[in-house]
């Protein structure tokens, strides 16, 4: 890898239209005033690095299911996966990666199967850290069914300034462990639904990376994970 590229990340075509309207307001901007100029400037490069869409290095053992979305593990509890997916109404281990403004927003699937249900729900806009906005916030879900005919839920929730949930799949489509299928701009958060019996191999607070960071293994009879903090 070239220095370069450390620095500079590939754009998502999701955000050309977003950045050319940034860079705009700030040629308007530097009519009026120099400095507000270059502060429109410092937002078109944010709005650039917010729409990066780097290549990842996605683990292809059998078995693992990998973050979908960059951020940090906010939560990890039992509840119900969103009932428009059809799926059982038994409690699964849900695992919530929260998204910054600052982290990719580009998310990928879990793990690879058949996508066989997807339901979008128009809801709230609580920030996305919070518990309630897994029921609360406006939301698009994904039930991807394995090989071995085992299901996993993926949730893509809405934040307090994310106002757009964008989806690149449909129903029937199969899918790689890793592979983009979706999108949230500006700030939200992406549930995922363990299989029943797996346990996660991540703890609160720790930092995932989309498409690489081990969630869970469907092969591995290791308990929850428990992690220090320093």
């Amino acid at each position: 890898m070239k220095m370069r590229d450390t620095f500079i990340k590939p754009m998502h075509p999701e955000g050309l239209r977003f950045v050319a309207i940034f860079a705009a307001i700030s040629v308007a901007l530097f009519f009026l005033s120099p400095i507000l100029g270059w502060i429109g400037v410092g937002l078109t490069i944010w709005c650039y690095y917010f729409f990066r869409d780097p290549r990842r290095a996605t683990p292809t053992r059998e078995g693992l299911i990998v973050s979908p979305a960059d951020g940090v593990v906010s939560l990890i509890e039992k509840t119900v996966p969103p009932p428009e997916l059809g799926m059982p109404d038994v409690a699964l281990t849900r695992v919530s990666v929260f998204m910054s403004v600052f982290n990719c927003h580009v998310n990928r699937v879990p793990i690879g199967g058949k996508v066989v249900a997807i339901g979008y729900r128009p809801g709230k806009f609580f920030n996305a850290s919070l518990d309630k906005a897994s029921t609360d916030n406006e939301r698009n879900s994904l039930c991807i069914e394995m090989a071995d005919g085992r299901q996993i839920a993926v949730v893509q929730i809405a934040g307090l300034v994310a106002r757009r949930i964008v989806c690149f799949v449909s129903e029937g489509q199969a899918m790689e462990t890793g592979e983009r299928f979706g999108l949230i701009r500006f700030g939200s958060r992406l549930d995922v639904y363990l299989p029943e019996g797996v346990h996660p191999m991540v703890t609160l607070g720790q930092t995932m990376i989309a498409g690489e960071t081990v969630l869970a293994d469907l092969a591995s009879g290791e308990p929850a994970r428990s992690a220090r903090t320093d």
